[in-house]
């Protein structure tokens, strides 16, 4: 009426994030990419890191049982190496891998070369000794004796250091956040530092839930390996 223009009233929206609420679907809807990047991330550090701690805790482990005088260096050393905290053993690391993915890799296969060895090791002292004069007595060589008498049946063993290395990876996988590579762990870190209750949440049950798909995916895998365990407890 007398000329002056009223400016529209802007609400402020009115949902899960803007109130900051701990769970809250949008954010799933509206991170879904940032999501599953960092699920991608932490599922291939956890991988690789788990993978290359087991090749070489294969040799190590049958180093330890074949000759007794290497059990002891070897069981020391990775006993050793499991003590150092995560972020003294990446500030280790640093100079010689960088702030880099490798880095985190790197820390992880270490910290896992405990649990790998201690397990494989322990199943390969748990064959009987009347099974491997068996083998020897059929003409089994060492190689073959190894890859097909002993090594198997130290599946149980060596899987179930396996599984509980993996699961500490994928645990141990959020502290590579502070080099940038910690896949869910960017989200947790930068959701706490901003108090950003959705992410923070979010992020933290899809480490839980990668860690006990993970741990269910391994021991289906050893019951397949191990069919004469299902047939035992029948």
């Amino acid at each position: 009426m007398n000329g002056q223009v009223t400016a529209p009233q802007v609400t402020a929206p009115d949902d899960c994030l803007a109130r900051n609420e701990w769970i809250c679907g949008k954010y799933l809807t509206t991170r879904s990419e940032i999501l599953m990047d960092a699920v991608l991330q932490h599922l291939e550090i956890t991988a690789v890191s788990v993978l290359i701690g087991l090749v070489l805790a294969v040799p190590l482990a049958v180093a330890a049982r074949r000759w007794n005088w290497a059990a002891g260096p070897v069981l020391g050393l990775t006993t050793v190496l499991y003590t150092i905290p995560s972020l003294a053993m990446f500030s280790l690391l640093l100079p010689v891998y960088g702030l880099s993915a490798a880095l985190v890799v790197a820390g992880l296969v270490l910290y896992s070369l405990t649990l790998l060895v201690r397990n494989i090791l322990a199943g390969l002292r748990a064959v009987p000794e009347e099974t491997r004069q068996a083998a020897r007595g059929m003409g089994y060589g060492p190689i073959r004796l190894l890859l097909t008498v002993e090594l198997p049946l130290a599946v149980p063993a060596a899987m179930a250091g396996l599984r509980i290395a993996t699961v500490s990876a994928v645990s141990l996988v959020t502290v590579g956040a502070i080099v940038g590579y910690g896949g869910l762990g960017n989200l947790i870190y930068a959701g706490m530092n901003t108090y950003f209750k959705a992410q923070v949440l979010t992020a933290s049950v899809l480490c839980v839930v990668i860690a006990i798909a993970a741990d269910l995916l391994l021991l289906g895998v050893q019951r397949l390996l191990t069919p004469w365990q299902r047939g035992a407890r029948g």
